[in-house]
């Protein structure tokens, strides 16, 4: 089994997982045959990969292995919207914490207070900036040694599975969906109602807050493609990024040096453009430590036992 990378155990895990939780719940699935389709082209595709390294085994062709089971993570979040779909909604539990613990919400006075462009345009280049963060660890990691691009990509990933297993758990749409569909009086007047299953048939958002420019352009069209009422609690956003700048100190990676700046933007923009309350943000960066404790300590275990076999 030495041919199987520990990253496409842990996708294969995930894959095998929420196919059980599908299976259980087939009826209530509004869309369940593209699930499933889902499943088979990572399958077909993890094993033409596996297949043709075994012919090429040359590290350009470890870096597509590896990056096939990252660029997956486009196919894996949408389902977490079609879990959610049959569960209430639980954002009045959390806009509630943010007014006990706060006295307000602190995702609409925000943006209200910090009005400048610069700061707009400044938060939001830090949150679209996700993304090509994770590939720079992953690029830079492949560029030290095939250990360490192993290693971090098997981190990263399994990282975001944990927190996509939370939010299986927790269907949270966040504040620019769940504000979105109350009147302004119970805004006002700090009142939250339970919304039931409304999400599983509307995904209106509030419009995004700040002013225009490139990177509010670009985070309304990443939204307008990819965004769901889902995954609001803990942050991933900020727990991915955290672990990634982990990664980097605990390597020594100069990378992090460059990264840190729009890590810092990155935390502030979950809540200034209102994809989550401040208590997401918050436990995202708590749970973080946690998270990364876990995987990391997983891959040693799955290095172990595949250097036993």
């Amino acid at each position: 089994m030495r041919r199987i990378l520990p990253i496409e155990w842990i996708s294969a895990v995930y894959c095998f997982l929420t196919l059980i939780i599908m299976l259980m719940m087939w009826s209530y699935l509004v869309e369940p045959t593209s699930m499933i389709i889902c499943r088979a082209a990572w399958l077909i595709a993890t094993g033409v990969m596996i297949g043709l390294y075994h012919h090429y085994p040359t590290r350009p062709m470890l870096f597509l292995r590896i990056a096939l089971q990252m660029g997956w993570l486009q196919q894996w979040y949408p389902d977490i919207y079609e879990f959610n779909r049959m569960c209430p909604n639980m954002d009045y539990i959390f806009a509630g914490w943010d007014q006990q613990l706060f006295g307000c919400q602190p995702s609409l006075m925000f943006s209200e207070v910090v009005q400048s462009r610069f700061w707009s345009e400044a938060f939001k280049l830090g949150y679209v900036s996700y993304y090509p963060m994770i590939l720079a660890l992953v690029v830079v990691a492949y560029r030290h040694s095939d250990d360490l691009l192993k290693s971090c990509s098997f981190v990263v990933l399994m990282s975001f599975f944990v927190y996509y297993c939370i939010y299986l758990c927790l269907p949270v749409a966040g504040p620019q969906f769940y504000f979105a569909a109350l009147s302004p009086a119970d805004l006002q007047h700090g009142i939250f109602p339970e919304l039931g299953y409304y999400f599983s048939s509307h995904t209106e958002m509030l419009p995004n807050p700040g002013q225009d420019g490139v990177f509010h352009r670009l985070l309304e069209i990443a939204q307008v493609s990819g965004e769901r009422p889902q995954a609001a609690f803990p942050s991933s956003h900020i727990g991915i990024s955290t672990i990634v700048m982990l990664l980097c100190l605990r390597h020594r990676l100069r990378l992090g040096l460059w990264l840190f700046p729009l890590w810092a933007l990155l935390c502030c923009a979950t809540v200034y453009i209102q994809a989550h309350y401040l208590v997401d943000a918050i436990a995202g960066l708590l749970s973080a430590p946690l998270v990364f404790a876990l995987s990391s300590y997983t891959y040693r275990v799955a290095m172990q036992m595949s250097e036993e076999e």
